[in-house]
């Protein structure tokens, strides 16, 4: 059975909104949207920059044409839009946590950390930017400032899985192995599964 959001019937309610406020970046913001849900993403595009142009300071406007630049792998397109985003709305945490991400993917680790510090500064609850941050950490060598950004991670979401695995990972490379164990086996007891050559580290410091 095909849903209300998977109809055209739904989407022709947003196109009666759009027909009846074109100069609204709202209203084309949430066709957007609609857009997206369906897959139908060169169309949700062409709706995004529409509203955008009515309204240039749509911070969430420019974030999903980010994530639209990330679907083709566009980096660079991903971190112009999200830029965009951050001045467009002053202290858009969002935004610096997704400028953090790409500036992580693009091995920047510098710039990625200085990002998500900021998101984290400006949303302390932000726990993407908490896990984005502890991999940053981790890959300068700053393996305490990595476990305490997990662990901050894990304050706000105790079963956020990744952290575990995360932690693992760090507490090995400070060779606390019995933590680096604990941390193992709660990631997989949340489904998580823990490459093997982890947990063939463990055991043999365990030896």
């Amino acid at each position: 059975m095909t849903s209300l959001a998977d109809s055209e019937e739904y989407l022709e309610q947003y196109r009666n909104a759009v027909r009846s406020s074109p100069t609204c970046g709202m209203t084309r913001y949430n066709y957007a949207v609609a857009l997206l849900a369906q897959k139908r993403f060169d169309e949700a595009e062409h709706e995004l920059h529409e509203a955008i142009s009515c309204s240039p300071t749509l911070s969430e406007a420019y974030v999903l044409l980010g994530g639209l630049c990330m679907r083709r792998n566009d980096l660079d397109g991903c971190l112009m839009y999200n830029e965009r985003a951050v001045k467009a709305r002053e202290g858009f945490a969002e935004g610096y946590g997704n400028i953090g991400f790409v500036y992580l993917q693009k091995g920047e680790i510098d710039k990625a950390i200085e990002a998500l510090e900021k998101a984290t500064s400006l949303n302390p609850n932000f726990i993407q930017a908490y896990a984005n941050l502890a991999n940053a950490y981790l890959m300068k060598g700053m393996v305490d400032k990595s476990i305490e950004a997990n662990m901050k991670v894990l304050e706000i979401e105790p079963g956020f899985a990744i952290a575990h695995n995360n932690l693992t990972i760090a507490y090995l490379e400070k060779g606390e192995t019995e933590l680096a164990a604990k941390h193992c086996k709660k990631a997989e007891q949340l489904g998580y599964e823990v490459a093997p050559e982890i947990k063939r580290e463990i055991v043999s410091h365990d030896k």
